[in-house]
């Protein structure tokens, strides 16, 4: 069984502006209401520590991998839970420039027996959290100076 969960904003920056505040794990609890904590290396293999706060649910604590890191363009990274027949989750967020600045886009999918249990949590709880943080990154970015690179 599988589910797929996905958000779009449109942010008027240039993205390295928008990869910058990405990339700033440390800086996740100043602006970030979904992932309220974040540590790890953004890098190929990096094992990343991610404290979680879906809408209206219970904080949870992951420790994905990170698969894909295009700077810019893409951060991606898999979870799990148990063994991956059991849940896991394959986290893309990807950059595409537009006019005036980038599309940020925020896709999971999650695979496993589990997923038929979790899907409507996912759909309540954890989709208005992604919705919320790309709202978030947005506001942050927006406001930031003008000269960031980029």
């Amino acid at each position: 069984m599988s589910t797929e969960l996905r958000t779009a904003i449109d942010i008027d920056a240039p993205a390295g502006a928008v990869w910058s505040v990405l990339a700033d794990l440390a800086a996740y609890p100043d602006w970030n209401p979904f992932i309220v904590r974040a540590e790890g290396e953004v890098a190929v293999g990096g094992k990343l520590t991610l404290s979680m706060q879906p809408v209206g649910a219970r904080r949870t604590t992951v420790r994905p991998t990170v698969l894909d890191v295009d700077p810019g363009r893409r951060l991606r990274w898999r979870g799990t839970l148990g063994f991956a027949t059991v849940f896991d989750a394959d986290h893309t967020i990807t950059l595409e420039e537009r006019p005036g600045g980038v599309r940020l886009t925020q896709a999971e999918r999650f695979r496993g027996l589990l997923v038929p249990l979790l899907a409507r949590s996912l759909r309540n709880h954890t989709l208005p959290a992604f919705d919320a943080m790309n709202l978030a990154l947005k506001r942050r970015v927006e406001r930031a100076p003008a000269t960031q690179p980029g």
